[in-house]
């Protein structure tokens, strides 16, 4: 007899549910990547907005009356153009750390698709439009300051409404890990947003905003026409998918689950049942009393605060310290990124396997401090002292790849499966409509931290890059202390003193 092919035994064996949630798994995983992808080329083109001009050749056709700016891009060719980067940053993270606050709120209230797909259309515009500069021959600061902020703004649509659309759609029980792997689609959006911003960043460096935006929108498109936000919005009849208008879950759709049921009716009746919801979305002042909100989030401004640093200054870093060109910086600071999605990885496998969120996050914490140092004392020695340009070392790549996963490993895990579980708390009894809140409010003081880190890094770099990695050890070991009420209640709980709840 006849048996079924091992490839098609595999896609059978799985449940008509497994399949749509790898469906939207993949999808929020697209649309959040090109979020990402669309904030790194800022870090990139930075060196090629300033350049030491001295080493580059002269065009034939063009009198040259300066010869440290004259290929600069005004108003960047002055002696204060970190100070003027650090503004730009700024005026992208501050716009993102104050609409982060009511994003959460707004999502609550309005249909998750249409959210994320107007605020990643309105992305793309924006994005395209600092591009645009380029070609348009613009050189007022105030120009790319008004682009930066609004583009700021509207990128807050994302965090909340895909972190809601992933928790209504899986329960608490591997969520760590699922949403670790998940979560590494921050380290791939900047991956790919440094290598295509690479690609254009010496020719024309206008592209290398402009394609990116055109990626981000056309990815909203596509979350608006395919995007399920909840798994009780649809029922399957046939072959056709149809929305159950007003249909809500009688119990949040964030509970634990020991088996994969089958949600998808495949009864040919046409009658939909609704079900109302009444529960009112929870309030700002309420998803603060969730215990744990506050803590986590404080740690989160200064876990961000160094995860941001690394986002927005290694490439120019790397670029003044070991005399690379913008596209060779850009590719070498993707390897923190590479280093990122293990750490997120990795931390959501342990607290899954120990319970204890808040416990790994501060010893992943406690060793990125030293190693933050030890990357800067690699870079110092090996390329200035050593190596030269083009001898990279192993140690130097090994070393960019383990700061990567320490210092974006806690910050994965708190804005993905701390949200996730304070969001559901046992606090709010099953009330599911706080998590968008929650993450906001979680993403949204982090966000300070990341606005704060840049503009402190533009305005310390001046004095000596050693500083710069000083206020980075320093801001680890402020999140390490803020977390130390909830590590001890854990560490208790493991010796028995108190009951530990899982997840």
């Amino acid at each position: 007899m006849r048996s079924l092919a091992p490839g098609i035994k595999l896609i059978t064996s799985f449940s008509r549910d497994s399949w749509y949630r790898f469906f939207i798994l993949l999808l929020t995983f697209v649309f959040y990547t090109t979020y990402h992808l669309s904030r790194k080329p800022i870090s990139i083109v930075k060196s090629q907005l300033h350049r030491n001009c001295s080493n580059v050749i002269h065009p034939a056709d063009r009198n040259i009356t300066d010869n440290d700016t004259w290929c600069d891009w005004a108003p960047f060719d002055q002696n204060n153009y970190r100070n003027l980067f650090g503004v730009l940053d700024n005026c992208f993270l501050v716009a993102y750390a104050i609409g982060m606050f009511f994003s959460g709120i707004f999502g609550e209230r309005l249909p998750l698709r249409y959210y994320l797909s107007s605020g990643m259309i309105l992305s793309g515009i924006f994005t395209a439009l600092f591009g645009l500069g380029f070609y348009w021959q613009i050189h007022s600061l105030w120009y790319y300051c008004l682009v930066q902020a609004l583009n700021g703004l509207v990128q807050t649509t994302g965090w909340p409404a895909v972190v809601a659309c992933v928790g209504n759609w899986f329960g608490k029980g591997k969520r760590g890990f699922i949403m670790g792997v998940w979560n590494s689609h921050t380290s791939v959006g900047n991956i790919l947003g440094s290598l295509i911003a690479g690609v254009y960043v010496s020719s024309a460096w206008g592209l290398s905003f402009i394609v990116p935006g055109i990626i981000i929108a056309v990815a909203g498109v596509i979350c608006f026409l395919f995007l399920v936000e909840s798994k009780s919005h649809f029922r399957l009849e046939g072959n056709l998918l149809l929305y159950a208008c007003g249909l809500v879950e009688q119990e949040p759709l964030l509970r634990n689950s020991s088996s994969n049921e089958e949600i998808f009716s495949t009864n040919t009746s046409t009658a939909v049942e609704t079900v109302e919801d009444h529960t009112e979305a929870i309030s700002f002042c309420g998803a603060l009393r969730i215990p744990g909100v506050v803590e986590f989030s404080l740690c989160l401004l200064f876990a961000k605060l160094v995860s941001y640093t690394f986002l927005y200054w290694l490439p120019l870093y790397i670029a003044n310290v070991a005399h690379f060109d913008p596209k060779e910086a850009g590719d070498l600071s993707t390897l923190f990124d590479v280093g990122g999605i293990v750490g997120g990885i990795l931390a959501g496998l342990i607290s899954d396997y120990s319970g204890g969120r808040a416990t790994t996050c501060c010893a992943m914490l406690i060793i990125a401090a030293p190693m933050v140092s030890r990357t800067v004392l690699f870079f110092l020695y090996f390329f200035t002292q050593t190596l030269g340009k083009m001898q990279t070392s192993v140690s130097t790549r090994c070393m960019l790849l383990w700061c990567g996963a320490l210092v974006n490993g806690p910050y994965a895990l708190i804005t993905t499966a701390v949200s996730a579980d304070l969001g559901t708390h046992e606090c709010l009894r099953g009330n599911s409509r706080a998590l968008s809140t929650v993450t906001a409010i979680i993403d949204g003081t982090g966000s300070i931290g990341a606005a704060v880190g840049p503009l402190l890094a533009g305005l310390i770099s001046p004095t000596g890059w050693n500083n710069v990695f000083y206020m980075l050890i320093a801001a680890d070991v402020l999140a390490c202390l803020l977390l130390s009420r909830l590590v001890y209640k854990e560490v208790r709980g493991w010796c028995g003193y108190t009951t530990r709840l899982r997840g």
